[in-house]
């Protein structure tokens, strides 16, 4: 029987059909091999949601170099102060999650936050994922030396014996230095009036230059200023003493109760990036962590090198919005 040649329009409609039903197959095997197999092809941003000079800002650029090394792209830090590490945090939140933004998280985003910010943009569990811890870091009680005070007994009869109250300065409202005066004034049932800042820098300068009489501080910043006499430190807030101060008490051990007070930051994705970049930026955090000139610098700094697994940090962040969230509503702290 004679058969009549195909139609030429109609092969090459057949065949364009078929390449878009090829290239659909593909496309779940393309777009995963681009989000996770190549990734990553350009610079990364980390979002720091606090000023230059503060505890972030050593932690981020301590292992910014060594994530670029590792990741063969360069990671590069961006300061987004304000609201207490929320403006970064909420930037990160609504990014692209391919795994070319992140944050390094603090306290004060993600589990203060959300007990200070009624109408906060983001949600500190359904909208990240944790990635892994890096340290944890000391917090203590700093006045400048012209405040006549050796100890935390001391500081507190003359904060109940002035006629003026005594101030302290923070990084910003709702930040750890904020929460943690906050505590020293409900641990001891001495007066004190909040002064924020913006940025741990920016506070502590206040504070060497006598502006502020007291700062709840980290640890790392605050070393060389009181090695050489410009600030005075009284106790630890944390649960136990730090190893770059041993001989410095800690709250408990000078005689007054409260929950103890680390700081903790961690390098954390936007929800919705690939199991497969997460995993590679987890190996790369703990690598950094465990290199020697690394674990050097905040081991000087009295940090506690963590560098934890996704699902441990996940969980560090649920316990703290619980216990935080207690302290927060019991003090009645809000945001200024």
């Amino acid at each position: 029987m004679h058969r009549s040649p195909p139609d030429k329009a109609s092969s090459r409609s057949t065949l364009a059909v078929a390449v878009i039903g090829l290239a659909a197959a593909c496309l779940p095997t393309l777009v995963h091999a681009q989000s996770s197999g190549t990734w990553p092809v350009r610079p990364i941003r980390m979002m720091l949601g606090f000023a230059p000079g503060g505890p972030a800002d050593i932690v981020g650029r301590t292992i910014a170099p060594k994530l670029t090394e590792l990741l063969g792209q360069q990671v590069i830090i961006e300061n987004r102060g304000g609201a207490g590490g929320t403006v970064a945090t909420e930037l990160v939140a609504r990014s692209t999650p391919d795994g070319y933004t992140l944050t390094l998280a603090s306290q004060s985003s993600y589990v203060f936050a959300p007990w200070l910010y009624p109408k906060l943009g983001y949600d500190p569990v359904k909208d990240f994922a944790p990635i892994s811890t890096v340290v944890n870091t000391p917090y203590v009680v700093a006045i400048n030396p012209r405040v006549p005070a050796k100890t935390v007994a001391d500081l507190v009869r003359l904060g109940k014996g002035k006629k003026a109250f005594l101030t302290f300065g923070s990084s910003g409202p709702g930040a750890t230095s904020h929460i943690g005066g906050e505590l020293l004034a409900q641990a001891t049932g001495m007066p004190l009036l909040h002064v924020p800042y913006k940025g741990t820098g920016p506070s502590l300068a206040a504070l060497v230059a006598g502006e502020i009489d007291i700062m709840i501080a980290d640890l790392g910043p605050v070393l060389n200023m009181v090695k050489d006499g410009r600030l005075r430190v009284l106790a630890g807030f944390g649960a136990k003493r730090t190893g770059a101060m041993p001989g410095l008490p800690t709250m408990a051990e000078a005689g007054f109760k409260m929950h103890p007070l680390d700081g903790r930051f961690g390098v954390i994705a936007p929800a919705g990036v690939s199991r497969d970049i997460i995993n590679r930026l987890h190996s790369a955090v703990v690598q950094t962590t465990k290199m020697p000139d690394v674990r050097q610098r905040f081991e000087a700094l009295g940090y506690e090198v963590v560098g934890d697994t996704p699902e441990q940090y996940a969980q560090s962040i649920r316990v703290e919005l619980e216990v935080f969230g207690k302290l927060i509503r019991g003090a009645g702290i809000k945001p200024e």
